[in-house]
């Protein structure tokens, strides 16, 4: 199985890494809120739910998002002949003997699969993957057609074709 890492922008980073540092307060005060001041309140109930909720939410935000950074790939599977996508928990698989074309698009530069039934994906990794991943999907089944559409092309060469 050949795995292609989810390619994430700058900003989707610095994102992730801001929700990450926000969650880790967040657990850290309410520990901190816990230690120090207790239950000892007039309502003793609506703090205790209060504290497990706040662990609970910045638990699963920590979890989510490390899964995110961690587990976030495309891989051509040459056994199962498929391709399986994983966005964190979020996993796909398709059928790599139902995909019709592998397109890439040089003028907005992105890699598409699509489908017998008109479907698509976009595959979202580096640039420099691009050949080794339409390399992987030909591998397993070289009838797929290749095709890349040029920044110099136009509507008129498209209809002569």
């Amino acid at each position: 199985m050949k795995i292609f890492k989810y390619k994430f922008t700058k900003l989707i980073y610095a994102l992730i890494g801001v929700i990450l540092v926000l969650s880790v307060a967040g657990f850290a005060i309410t520990l901190w809120q816990v230690i120090d001041f207790g239950i000892d309140t007039a309502n003793p109930t609506f703090t205790i739910i209060r504290y497990i909720l706040m662990f609970i939410v910045t638990i699963a935000l920590i979890v989510i998002l490390i899964s995110l950074l961690i587990s976030s790939y495309y891989a051509v599977d040459k056994k199962s002949k498929t391709i399986k996508t994983s966005f964190g928990f979020i996993k796909s698989s398709y059928d790599i003997k139902t995909i019709d074309t592998v397109m890439l698009d040089r003028t907005t530069n992105k890699l598409t699969v699509v489908f017998e039934d008109e479907h698509f994906i976009v595959i979202v990794v580096k640039e420099e993957w691009y050949e080794d991943f339409v390399q992987a999907i030909l591998d397993v089944n070289p009838k797929i057609e290749y095709t890349i559409k040029s920044k110099t092309s136009t509507n008129d060469d498209e209809k002569n074709a």
